[in-house]
């Protein structure tokens, strides 16, 4: 999550985004083995989106322009 964060702040939004899926599968791990509550399962959950989120916003600011492939 830190190293997520610390990608974004440098505008690496797909080494970043790497990151959240690893943050968002290590999530899936912990509510398949059923080790996190109700109440924890819906903060993992923001806390990943808010990484996708800053993923997709860092993607957006430093994106080539012109429609062309990235």
């Amino acid at each position: 999550e830190a190293e997520c964060m610390q990608l974004v702040e440098k505008g690496l939004a797909l080494p970043a985004y790497d990151q959240c899926m690893k943050a968002s599968h290590n999530f899936n791990l912990l509510d398949a083995r059923g080790v996190i509550s109700v109440t924890e399962r819906q903060a993992y959950i923001g806390r990943v989106r808010t990484l996708a989120k800053a993923c997709a916003e860092t993607w957006l600011a430093h994106a080539p322009k012109g429609g062309g492939d990235a």
